[in-house]
């Protein structure tokens, strides 16, 4: 299998003085199909997750309808998240709630370790997915609104920059692929 081409599109300054996180990427196939690929539970598990991490999720999507995804890492820890698609817009936009209240307490600990009974102190997560053609190609760009500042620079810290990364060259990989199965 052929290496999947992606560009990487940081600014100098990663992440604005809201609380948020931004990234973006360059995937080298249709916006239609990088869309696909968050909405179907059989592609989204193929790249949900930093590498050495598996997803199971189920899927409904729909506005309003819920998710569900279980990434296990390859010692065998499981980091859950749920959450509701807020809006479906195919091919350009998906808005989602992301809540990891069921991920293990270590993983809470990091965020705010004085938390105390807070059951999930990284608060509902809001991300947004826009995918744009840029002459055949997807601009992807995934923002995900936090709480407050606090919050986000803790799960920068914990290293979400590197998990996105990772799962989006995972991303480009699968893209890549299925163009080829199909120009096959």
């Amino acid at each position: 299998m052929p290496v999947a081409k992606s560009e990487s599109l940081r600014a100098a300054n990663p992440q604005p003085a809201e609380p948020e996180f931004l990234i973006t990427r360059i995937l080298h196939a249709p916006r239609a199909l990088v869309f696909r690929t968050w909405i179907e539970p059989a592609h989204l598990a193929r790249w949900w997750g930093p590498r050495g991490f598996t997803t199971t999720c189920a899927i409904d999507a729909r506005p309003g309808g819920a998710y569900k995804l279980v990434m296990r890492s390859d010692d065998g820890v499981e980091y859950p998240i749920s959450g509701v698609f807020r809006e479906l817009v195919a091919p350009e936009r998906i808005v989602m709630t992301m809540d990891a209240t069921a991920h293990p307490a270590e993983w809470h600990d990091l965020v705010n370790p004085n938390r105390g009974d807070d059951p999930n102190p990284a608060g509902l997560l809001v991300t947004t997915a826009t995918f744009e053609d840029v002459g055949g190609k997807t601009r992807l760009t995934i923002r995900t609104r936090f709480e407050s500042e606090a919050i986000r620079d803790a799960m920068v810290k914990m290293g979400m920059t590197e998990g996105w990364s990772s799962s989006l060259d995972r991303l480009a990989e699968l893209v890549a692929a299925i163009s080829q199965d199909r120009a096959s």
